[in-house]
């Protein structure tokens, strides 16, 4: 690995440089990326301290809010741009990480029942670590991916044999691919010494260098967008998405997007952050983990709004209700899919766990096909059956009405319990979530549950406002430094114990322990785990 330099009209680029980089960094595309970078990143840059001003105002008190509601956005008559036929029946779509390239292609088949899902999402984002590596390889395989071509061979280890993995290109889910958000920079590539957006550089370099293999084989190229917290930004993403399509001679429309609605600030804007996309917008997605975090943390000073236990937060809470229902209404009344969210589970070791398991999907993705959702987001291919049992048609874009008001109230209030229990979960998440980020991993496998950076965020948002609210438990016993530390000892022992000390000997769960502890600990509040990519050594 060398770090490169090139020179772009008088504008320099820095790059990491390694045989499986090298091929994505052509001359054709640094040049793209630079002119990206010039034309969007000043904007980039006001929209993420637009970004800091809202929360110093939420901070002294002031609540998020619906914008005008007789602008020409929410009163229009304006519909987003037809749907093209491959996006017409996204009743499960799966999702995991891009880099491992046996998660893709397990996404992208069917599983051991014979099942597949009808749309699978590779993710830069919350699954994935932006290492250099994992970005670098989560190019590749989106690009063999389009092609129908990506294959792993996993080597004979403790007497089991080779196995090899592929593709049937005649038989796929459609490919989209989510980039990482707004906030974050990737390191590894700097112009004229700035870093990149990393969602720019993703969407970019997928674009350029899978669109056209999609389109030849008659499918579209889609993307999923997280974290818009302002139609603003919904704007900027729309710009990057133009002259992307200009770039390489592509018609309008021909790039199409949904935009996960997981922050409070933008489940008030519907309409205007649709309006925004409507010549690329494929829907709008309910990001329910990401947006409990959104929640606590928008508003983590409101000593009024204290959350319960994240057990007790769900889509059955009002506003949390108000909001699915209310992105539907926009959603079908503008012509666009309203996705459902994540069912975080994962099947379990044995039977009775993974019928347990399975029934809890199976009320989640009824309830969800009932308030009138499109669709829905699993984690294991060993749910796409019992989800898709539960969407009997195509889509529910004529579903419209369900709410008399499309103004609900979408506020968080003050319900539930705090208990030592809650504190536990939040614990054992962090350590586990941790143990897999020192690994490259972006995601675990954890307590019958898949913990991703979103529910990572919410766990230890929810300590810090428990912290800094000085909040007590249900059983009256206040929530202090002293006592979270000692569930971290505690609950790290727990760990050892059920993994046995040969697992946890070598020191890296101590290490995983301490990091997690540190970071839950930490006096002045972080907005996210990091907004930078780890900056490789070389």
């Amino acid at each position: 690995m060398e770090i490169r330099t090139d020179t772009v009209d008088g504008h320099t680029i820095e790059w990491l440089k390694d045989e499986a980089s090298e091929p994505l960094f052509s001359k054709g595309a640094l040049r793209l990326l630079v002119e990206l970078h010039l034309t969007l990143q000043s904007e980039r840059d006001r929209l993420l301290e637009e970004r800091k001003k809202r929360q110093l105002q939420f901070d002294s008190g002031t609540l998020p809010s619906y914008l005008d509601q007789s602008s020409e956005k929410v009163t229009g008559s304006w519909k987003v741009a037809p749907l093209p036929e491959d996006l017409l029946c996204r009743r499960v779509e799966i999702t995991g990480p891009v880099n491992s390239a046996k998660m893709v292609i397990n996404m992208l088949s069917r599983n051991s029942d014979g099942i597949r899902a009808d749309c699978a999402m590779l993710d830069f984002e919350d699954s994935m670590k932006p290492s250099w590596r994992n970005v670098v390889d989560g190019v590749h395989n989106v690009i063999e991916a389009a092609k129908g071509e990506l294959f792993f061979v996993q080597p004979a280890s403790d007497g089991k044999p080779e196995k090899k993995y592929a593709l049937n290109p005649n038989d796929m889910p459609v490919v989209m691919v989510r980039c990482r958000g707004l906030h974050l920079e990737e390191t590894n590539v700097k112009i004229d010494g700035t870093p990149i957006s990393a969602g720019l550089l993703d969407l970019a370099l997928c674009y350029l260098h899978s669109a056209d293999i999609l389109l030849s084989r008659g499918k579209t190229p889609k993307y999923y967008v997280p974290k818009v917290e302002h139609f603003e930004e919904a704007r900027w993403w729309n710009t990057l998405f133009c002259k992307l399509e200009d770039r390489l001679g592509h018609s309008r429309s021909t790039l199409r997007a949904t935009f996960l609605i997981e922050t409070l600030p933008a489940a008030f804007q519907l309409e205007e952050i649709l309006y925004e996309i409507r010549e690329h917008a494929a829907g709008l997605n309910v990001g329910r983990w990401d947006k409990i975090f959104s929640d606590i943390k928008v508003l983590r000073m409101h000593g009024d709004r204290i959350s319960p236990d994240r057990s007790q937060i769900d889509m059955h809470c009002e506003w949390m209700r108000n909001y699915a229902l209310r992105l539907i209404e926009v959603c079908h009344g503008r012509g666009a899919f309203a996705m459902g969210g994540m069912a975080a589970f994962t099947p379990g070791k044995d039977l009775e766990t993974r019928e347990q398991q399975l029934q809890k999907v199976i009320q989640d993705k009824r309830f969800e096909s009932c308030l009138g959702h499109d669709g829905c987001w699993v984690s294991h291919p060993f749910f796409i059956g019992a989800a898709l049992e539960q969407f009997g048609q195509k889509n529910q874009l004529d579903i419209t009405g369900v709410l008399s008001n499309k103004c609900p109230e979408l506020l968080p209030q003050q319900i539930g319990t705090r208990t030592e229990q809650g504190i536990r979960k939040n614990v054992r998440v962090g350590i586990a979530y941790m143990q897999g980020w020192n690994h490259d991993l972006g995601c675990v496998a954890w307590d019958d549950l898949m913990e991703d950076l979103a529910t990572l965020e919410i766990s230890r948002v929810q300590i810090w406002q428990w912290l800094h609210h000085n909040a007590s438990l249900d059983d009256g016993r206040l929530i202090t430094r002293e006592l979270v530390s000692t569930i971290f000892n505690e609950e790290f022992e727990k760990i050892r114990g059920e993994l046995g000390s040969e697992v946890v000997k070598t020191g890296e769960w101590e290490k995983a322990c301490s990091d997690a502890k540190e970071l839950f600990l930490q006096e002045e509040f972080a907005e996210f785990l990091s907004t930078q990519s780890p900056r490789y050594q070389v």
